[in-house]
Parts: C-alpha cells; sequence; structure tokens
C-alpha cells in the first residue's frame, strides 16, 4: 500500500517536471541565445515595450537609438525579442465601400450624437 502511493507521487513529480519545469528551461535557453546572437544595427524590443536599434554594446547594457539622435542604455536581459518585419498582404481588388453607395448625409453641426430631450418632470399638482 505505501509502495504504491510513493509511486503514484513519483509519477506526479515528474509530470509536474515534464509540463512545468522542461518548456520553462527551454524557453529561458533560446531568450539567452537570442540575447547572445544580438549585433549592432539589430532592430529589437525591450520588455518594456521600447522599439529601437542597438548601436553599442557595453559592460552587461546595450545601448539603443530609439528616435533620430535619442540614444538611451538598457540592461540587456531587457531585450525581449529581436524585431521582424512583417510582411502585410493587401488587396487592391476589396474596397470597404462599395462605389453604387452614397455616402450618409452628417448631421448638422452641433446636433452630432445628441440624444432626444425629453421633459421628463412630474407633472405639477394643481
Amino acid at each position: 500500500m505505501a509502495g504504491s502511493s510513493f509511486l503514484i507521487l513519483i509519477i506526479l513529480l515528474g509530470a509536474f517536471w515534464v509540463v512545468g519545469i522542461m518548456p520553462r528551461r527551454r524557453r529561458m535557453q533560446s531568450h539567452q541565445a537570442m540575447q547572445d546572437s544580438l549585433d549592432v544595427d539589430d532592430d529589437v524590443i525591450t520588455a518594456g515595450g521600447l522599439h529601437g536599434r542597438v548601436v553599442a554594446f557595453e559592460e552587461g547594457q546595450v545601448r539603443l537609438e530609439i528616435a533620430d539622435g535619442v540614444v538611451v542604455t538598457v540592461d540587456r536581459r531587457a531585450i525581449a525579442a529581436v524585431a521582424t518585419e512583417v510582411d502585410v498582404e493587401v488587396d487592391a481588388d476589396h474596397d470597404d465601400v462599395d462605389a453604387d453607395e452614397e455616402p450618409e448625409e452628417e448631421p448638422p453641426e452641433g446636433e452630432e450624437n445628441q440624444p432626444e430631450r425629453v421633459n421628463e418632470s412630474p407633472p405639477k399638482p394643481s
């Protein structure tokens, strides 16, 4: 009886290791490899969301140009990803507005999105 419960405990710990620890370790290793492969002129994104281009490396730090002439220094561990170009395909044959459809009339100035006014005051007793 005690042997079977010990076996179940070992199986549960093994499952936790496979499901919880191993994927995290792989992510950490790939993130470390990405940070080690950084080069000058790489476009990167920091953990705080800053987008910039690597201009120099210092001891454990990276200097990023986030705008023309604006250079910031961040910790190397703050680099979250290397930015990649995303190709967006635009269908030139499809427009959101039909050519036959007439545009809606705009309301007169000052009347945009105004709710209809209703007199909701209670009647006065006589």
